[in-house]
């Protein structure tokens, strides 16, 4: 093998180990646990799944637990029922009473803890809860999980997100809440103009018809004076020469 062979060789040995060190590192980085989808109108009711990779190679996930955002609580929390797990929701008693379809709610949904269950190496899970009413005042809502593994070791995703920094190594899942859509047709407040503000409308509109149509017609006038005068111009100045002529 020639000295030529042995540089493109070893050249692209580096560049393959270079690759592959870059997915060793991205690998693990992408593989958080997350909600999904990540948004929801604000509000609403959404059915929200906490999804759950497992990142060793060596032991299984064998319990999750969700802790809701404490600063928002919500009226309802459902998790549906995942084969070959069991759930468990605790609740906690609420400083200030929510009101939910004419109802008071005193204590609500803190914790949901799902066990019992087994997510192999190189597989996920999702959990699905509905979740419910959103707060309208608030453009996001952080779970802290934390994810046990059959080896003891429990991964804790609490860190919060710092905008426009590093990502954080276990980061907290996050709803991302967003303004509620207006439907097709559906008139927004602004375009809500009632019926004073329509009859006013019509009115204005009218008395607008009103002086364009006074505008054309003084027009029109203006130029038949124009022609008359015109006219009588003319009439002066040949009856001028007939009587020159005579």
């Amino acid at each position: 093998m020639n000295a030529s062979r042995v540089r493109t060789a070893r050249t692209s040995l580096v560049a393959a180990l270079a690759a592959g060190g870059v997915l060793l590192l991205a690998g693990p980085a992408s593989a958080h646990v997350s909600v999904q989808p990540g948004t929801a109108e604000k509000g609403g009711y959404s059915t929200i799944n906490i999804k759950v990779p497992n990142e060793k190679d060596d032991a299984s996930t064998v319990k999750l637990e969700l802790n809701l955002d404490p600063k928002h609580p919500l009226a309802s929390v459902m998790p549906q029922a995942v084969p070959g797990w069991e759930v468990k929701v605790e609740k906690t008693k609420l400083d200030k009473p929510l009101q939910m379809h004419g109802k008071t709610i005193e204590e609500a949904v803190s914790k949901v803890t799902w066990t019992g269950g087994k997510i192999e190496p190189g597989q996920f899970q999702q959990f699905p809860v509905s979740v419910g009413q959103l707060p309208t005042d608030a453009d996001e809502l952080v779970f802290k999980a934390l994810q046990t593994y059959s080896d003891d070791d429990v991964v804790r995703w609490i860190d919060p997100s710092t905008p426009g920094g590093h990502e954080a190594e276990h980061p907290a899942p996050v709803l991302k809440l967003v303004d509620k859509a207006a439907k097709p047709g559906e008139k927004n407040a602004a375009d809500d103009k009632g019926p004073k503000a329509e009859a006013a409308s019509a009115t204005t509109e009218k008395a607008a018809g009103s002086e364009g149509g006074s505008d054309t017609t003084a027009r029109v006038l203006g130029v038949a004076g124009i022609v008359v005068g015109v006219a009588g111009v003319v009439f002066g100045v040949l009856a001028g020469r007939r009587r020159a002529s005579a």
